[in-house]
């Protein structure tokens, strides 16, 4: 049901093919969970790249604006696609008599790591592109070939602790639960700057 090895491999499959051609929507072949993957990496992506369109020196504050606003709805479909990430989890347990409630509970959930995955591929596919930049300063690429390492050693860290924690989740060594992460400023109805301006 979960591999964070496959989930790895998809990561950074998908960033270099969208490099290319950004989908316009969530297209992945194959099961409900890795479509959400595919989603939850796609609003990643797309917050990436409006972060740095906000950074441009030339940036007109419409623009600013523009990319503020995107960040903001991608940001909450990020949480969105973690957090289901984690129910379809759930539900698959639940139909196996798991996770054991008497087991030791792992505040992270799955969905959270997969979350760190997808920012780590985006990391990674970045700092290659600074190594084999032909126009940058003596001691760039030596510098961020060194980032790059030290990121492939956390991908595998992360990679590994993951699968290892689908494992205990099996054995009934561990457990997690579903934490929502009750985002309040998309909300009407919980953001002050939004629900004073209508008052």
């Amino acid at each position: 049901m979960l591999s964070a090895t496959e989930i790895a491999i998809l990561h950074d499959r998908w960033t270099g093919e969208w490099h290319a051609e950004l989908p316009q929507s969530v297209n992945e072949s194959g099961t409900d969970f890795l479509q959400t993957v595919f989603a939850n990496h796609l609003a990643n992506f797309r917050i990436w790249h409006a972060e740095d369109e906000t950074r441009l020196p030339e940036a007109s504050d419409h623009r600013v604006a523009v990319a503020k606003r995107l960040i903001d709805r991608e940001n909450q479909r990020r949480n969105d696609f973690a957090e289901f990430c984690d129910t379809i989890l759930l539900d698959f347990l639940q139909r196996h008599g798991l996770p054991d409630q008497n087991a030791e509970l792992h505040t992270e959930t799955p969905g959270q790591i997969i979350d760190r995955l997808s920012i780590l591929s985006l990391k990674l596919f970045h700092t290659a592109e600074e190594v084999y930049r032909v126009d940058a300063p003596p001691g760039h690429a030596e510098r961020n070939r060194e980032r790059h390492h030290i990121l492939i050693e956390q991908c595998d860290d992360l990679v590994k602790g993951l699968d290892r924690f689908w494992t205990d989740i099996l054995h009934r060594k561990r457990q997690f639960k579903q934490y929502r992460p009750m985002k309040m400023y998309n909300d009407p109805t919980l953001n002050p700057a939004l629900y004073l301006q209508h008052g």
